[in-house]
């Protein structure tokens, strides 16, 4: 898939421009399924308004208010209860995959459990849009830091569709996020390469490689 992963959704022009540019059309001309799964296992969203407000688009947070030709609801948790030909065909023909945060491991667990993961061979024109956690999950490791719901496996191992680590919300000391200082902190104990990113900023990667989307503050740590 394309990818577009930020730390709070499409926030500024820049990003909107990125996405419309994956999408290779205007977003009023494309169609989208939102992903609320992320947020039933994070310890401060849960389900109740946070995932009302993801889906109906009133969340401060901008992914399904965008101007979407249509949204649908992909709720990954209810895919393993019904037949797969009620809900793959829906994606298949999907412009976009709208990712909430949340808890980026349990959204793991759920695009394994529910079949989604095993469909990215088949979705090469998709366009995975990821907010925090729904970015999160594509990385290889999220870090201790970020583990709230413990999977099976037991470990902080993510997707691993990129090949590095993103840390998001960073933020000026003083200023609700991740400061730099907590950024390079969590950096040190993460395997790939990584990128602390604000909620300004994007990375868009594509068959061409990754790059950073951004009108904020963003932080790439080499290894």
């Amino acid at each position: 898939m394309k990818l577009l992963l930020t730390s709070a959704g499409v926030t500024n022009p820049t990003i909107r421009h990125a996405l419309e540019d994956l999408l290779g059309k205007p977003i009023s001309e494309s169609t989208a399924l939102c992903i609320p799964t992320a947020q039933y296992g994070h310890p401060w969203l849960g389900p109740g308004v946070g995932a009302w407000e993801f889906i109906s688009g009133t969340s401060e947070h901008p992914m399904v208010d965008l101007g979407w030709r249509s949204v649908g609801v992909l709720e990954l948790t209810a895919l393993p209860s019904i037949d797969e030909e009620r809900w793959k065909p829906l994606v298949l023909e999907a412009d976009a995959l709208l990712a909430a945060g949340g808890d980026a491991l349990y959204l793991s667990h759920w695009m394994q459990e529910s079949g989604l993961a095993d469909m990215f061979p088949s979705l090469a024109e998709t366009v995975w849009v990821g907010m925090s956690a729904g970015s999160m999950v594509m990385t290889p490791q999220i870090g201790r830091e970020f583990v709230g719901w413990k999977p099976p496996t037991g470990d902080d191992s993510a997707l691993g569709i990129v090949d590095f680590s993103i840390c998001p919300h960073l933020a000026a000391d003083g200023e609700p996020g991740n400061s730099l200082a907590a950024a390079k902190n969590w950096a040190a104990g993460i395997r790939p390469s990584s990128y602390a990113i604000d909620d300004q900023t994007a990375l868009m990667v594509t068959d061409n490689g990754t790059d950073v989307v951004t009108e904020g503050q963003w932080k790439h740590f080499a290894k």
